[in-house]
């Protein structure tokens, strides 16, 4: 247990599928299911340890050998969570009783026991109530402690978990991939995203910079493709991702991660203008 974690308290919202689509996109990620030691952090997972049991869920399909261990710095949600694993235990709950799932207090020093190192950090919503020039400094320190091919997942969704964007981020420090993630069905426009980017890119939504020209460029096609929507929301935003492709935007993956309402781009693609975060 760190005796001084790093970091502030998060707001502590949690809900129940909240982070789904961020645990699909580790599930897949190829620094769990190529781990040595498929150690995944849940960073900051709030009032209830509900996101740490789902992940480890998720991941136990993917990686049998999978261990979630969530992080909270406010002594009282360790305990709450703590509580809830019991409950776990004892098959209470809808989770298996096995599920591979620990509790401990820490912040952005990632504390963990013996010498293991993280294959995946996961940071969502933690960020947020930060200033963007505290979060260039923030990577570093976790990411020092992941493993080699180690990944840290840092972003932002909304409260019951239809809108999300994050950002991969290496071992060294740095950025690496944009990603949003949207729930098609009833779905505006895409831009609604920008009110749940990262902390590294919500104040750069403007024009000039390239998330903004990013967002316009993928609503245009979205009404573009408006015709068809006969044929479901997840055709129109395979139409309207592949016209942005075409256009020039290096879009990463293909059409079966479109289908779940995923973009992805390089970090370059995105970037602050003045090099931030770079």
């Amino acid at each position: 247990m760190a005796s001084s974690p790093l970091g502030r308290p998060t707001r502590g919202t949690t809900g129940t599928n909240r982070l789904r689509r961020n645990d699909r996109w580790i599930a897949a990620s190829d620094a769990m299911r190529r781990a040595s030691d498929p150690l995944v952090i849940d960073l900051g997972y709030g009032a209830s340890g509900v996101t740490a049991f789902e992940l480890a869920a998720r991941l136990v399909r993917v990686r049998p050998d999978v261990h979630v261990r969530g992080l909270e710095i406010d002594p009282a949600r360790v305990a709450t969570a703590e509580a809830q694993l019991a409950e776990v235990r004892a098959g209470r709950t809808s989770f298996a009783p096995d599920l591979p799932v620990s509790f401990a207090r820490g912040g952005f020093e990632v504390p963990v026991p013996g010498d293991r190192r993280p294959a995946v950090i996961r940071a969502m919503n933690v960020l947020r109530q930060y200033d963007e020039g505290d979060v260039a400094g923030a990577w570093r320190t976790m990411t020092r402690r992941l493993a080699p091919g180690g990944l840290l997942v840092e972003g932002t969704c909304d409260e019951i978990g239809r809108v999300a964007s994050w950002i991969d981020v290496g071992v060294d420090g740095d950025p690496l991939r944009f990603t949003l993630s949207l729930r098609l069905a009833d779905l505006e426009h895409p831009s609604i995203v920008a009110e749940r980017l990262p902390k590294a890119l919500i104040h750069r939504n403007v024009p000039g910079e390239r998330i903004h020209a990013l967002l316009v460029d993928l609503d245009r096609e979205w009404d573009r493709a408006a015709a068809l929507s006969t044929f479901g929301a997840t055709q129109r935003f395979l139409a309207a991702v592949s016209a942005l492709r075409a256009q020039g935007w290096p879009v990463l993956g293909g059409r079966p991660r479109w289908r779940l309402g995923e973009l992805t781009l390089p970090w370059e693609a995105v970037a602050p203008r003045d090099g931030s975060q770079a």
